[in-house]
């Protein structure tokens, strides 16, 4: 029996969440579909402008994304510290800018004067509007419901657009966050849309590459302000952001990415990324990791200790996929 969205979140467990969202039946999304010769190409704008602009309201930060001709696929990062500084009236201003809100929250807005059991009901409103903007299923309902309502006008037509329920996975540790970053990010090569990562349109790998072009010579790379940011490894003053430095991600991406060429199979370097020494992966494990997944691992994803360490705050009463764990080893 498929477990409830609430019970895949764990925050004191992970904040790193990897989501898939499918269209139902999987029909089109984007791209040509070459049975009725419709382009749909401009819905994948659609999908990243509207996660974007969505990151900037919620508490949740957007670490990769890739949008596929029937899927979408996005790594999301909690921010729990973020959401709680924010004031009474930020959450309110921050949840009016996607829903009406009521009476009651637009005269607090106005500055009108209030009852004490009013100001009462407007504190249990941000209370559990502040909750709402931290949660993933809040966020891709969001996200799906609007894009939803684009496609069904564009096609003239009603009914469901999206499977009912988006696929969830938490990314336990490190080695987790990094396979499923590069699974995410190297998608379009995968699929053959692309042949290398900075050419992969609507993807947060190539919106990194090419802000990181604007400024060449810079020591460290620029990032794209909408994205979650690399910041480096681990350290006593790391600041908020990915635990891996951006140029060595990227060097990852381009390894991997001539790996999982069809005409390169089976051709492994010998001169490995360093990010992948500091996490002692093995290469072999990693190239099949990247390729499958999705498909190869199931709610929880991390090694055998993260797993251990954690599996019972998600409500599990036995270890789930030890076995699969040592795949990330």
């Amino acid at each position: 029996m498929p477990r409830s969205r609430k019970s895949q979140i764990a925050l004191e467990a992970t904040p790193y969440y990897h989501c898939t969202s499918r269209c139902v039946r999987r029909a089109f999304l984007c791209g040509r579909d070459e049975h009725s010769g419709n382009d749909y190409e401009h819905r994948r704008g659609w999908i990243e402008q509207r996660m974007l602009k969505l990151a900037e309201v919620y508490a949740l930060d957007i670490c990769a994304y890739a949008v596929m001709s029937n899927h979408y696929h996005i790594v999301l990062h909690i921010n729990a510290e973020k959401a709680n500084a924010w004031s009474d009236t930020e959450v309110i201003q921050r949840w009016h800018s996607l829903y009406a809100g009521n009476f009651l929250s637009h005269e607090y807005l106005a500055g009108n004067d209030l009852y004490e059991e009013q100001l009462n009901v407007i504190s249990e409103l941000v209370t559990k509007w502040r909750e709402r903007l931290m949660s993933i299923s809040w966020f891709m309902k969001a996200l799906n419901e609007d894009i939803a309502r684009q496609a069904n006008a564009e096609d003239d037509c009603t009914g469901r657009f999206w499977e009912a329920r988006f696929k969830s996975q938490a990314l336990l540790d490190e080695t987790a966050l990094t396979t499923c970053l590069a699974y995410v990010d190297l998608n379009p090569v995968r699929a053959c849309m692309a042949d290398t990562p900075e050419a992969s349109e609507f993807t947060s790998a190539k919106q990194r590459i090419d802000t990181a072009k604007e400024e060449p010579e810079a020591t460290e790379p620029k990032q794209p302000t909408p994205l979650f940011p690399f910041v480096g490894y681990p350290r006593q003053d790391l600041p908020e952001g990915l635990p891996f430095r951006l140029q060595d991600y990227l060097e990852l991406l381009d390894w991997t990415g001539r790996q999982i060429r069809n005409d390169k199979r089976g051709s492994i370097t010998q001169t490995l990324p360093p990010i992948l020494e500091r996490l002692n992966i093995d290469v072999e494990h990693w190239v099949y990791n990247t390729q499958h997944f999705e498909s190869q691992f199931k709610g929880l994803v991390g090694t055998a200790i993260s797993i251990k360490a954690k599996f019972q705050q998600f409500g599990y009463q036995r270890t789930p996929g030890l076995g699969l764990a040592e795949l990330l080893t």
